[in-house]
């Protein structure tokens, strides 16, 4: 059974950087897409950024176009979300998520397997 546990949340002022770690455990985790999702009070999950199993495909939602990139290394069976110029819009509980293809989608329903979500909190 896949297993993800985030971490690197925090408080942080806008304009500041955060790192997001997302590790994974269970499966072959090289073969499928991960995405990072956000969900703030009172509304509903929306997608952020996703990468292909192999890394070499990415997508981003326009709002963080520029400041998230997001990464994995295959090896340590981790992916990362770094975040700079963060704003107050980017408060949110974090979530990490399994692909179910090796291949990047923005829907929540193309994603099986969720973290327990980290909060990230920037301050103007």
């Amino acid at each position: 059974q896949v297993r993800l546990v985030e971490s690197g949340g925090g408080l942080v002022q806008t304009g500041g950087s955060l790192r997001l770690s997302c590790a994974a455990s269970g499966r072959t985790f090289s073969s499928y897409a991960m995405g990072w999702f956000r969900q703030a009070p009172g509304k509903e999950r929306e997608f952020v950024a996703a990468i292909s199993g192999s890394g070499d495909s990415t997508y981003y939602a326009d709002s963080v176009k520029g400041r998230f990139t997001i990464s994995r290394d295959n090896a340590k069976n981790t992916v990362f979300l770094q975040m700079n110029s963060l704003k107050p819009e980017d408060t949110a509980v974090y979530y990490c998520a399994v692909g179910r293809t090796s291949y990047v989608f923005t829907t929540v329903y193309a994603y099986y397997v969720w973290g327990q979500g980290t909060q990230v909190t920037v301050s103007s």
